[in-house]
């Protein structure tokens, strides 16, 4: 488990370094100020939830493998895909009904820290 998600929390870092780059430098000019403001906030929620990914990756390393913190792990992705993923698209196709998608990959990534909390007490106790 903690290979999985250490190399899918690299693999994340490390599009959100390409999709910030590319917002930056070729969208720029291409999108109005709430599409970029719209891409802006996805590209920062992943990269937040590629170090929460890395996190539960570095714990099950040394810690007890629990069902809490492999399920913060695939909400962690879940929420990076649906989330992140459905602002990148928003902010980049114009299509609004993405928009409806976005609240479920925040649930995603609530769910997420509520299950890595749950294991983290766990474990401390």
């Amino acid at each position: 488990m903690s290979k999985l998600f250490i190399t899918l929390a690299a693999l994340s870092a490390m599009l959100a370094v390409v999709f910030g780059a590319f917002g930056a430098h070729a969208l720029n000019d291409k999108l109005d100020i709430y599409s970029m403001g719209v891409f802006e906030t996805a590209v920062q929620y992943h990269f937040y939830h590629s170090f929460a990914l890395l996190a539960v990756g570095l714990i099950a390393l040394t810690g007890p493998q629990t069902a809490l913190l492999k399920s913060s792990g695939w909400l962690f992705i879940v929420g990076l895909v649906v989330f992140s993923g459905s602002l990148y698209l928003l902010s980049t196709t114009g299509i609004r009904w993405l928009g409806a998608l976005t609240p479920v990959g925040g649930l995603a990534f609530i769910g997420g820290w509520a299950c890595f909390a749950a294991a983290a007490w766990k474990s401390l106790v």
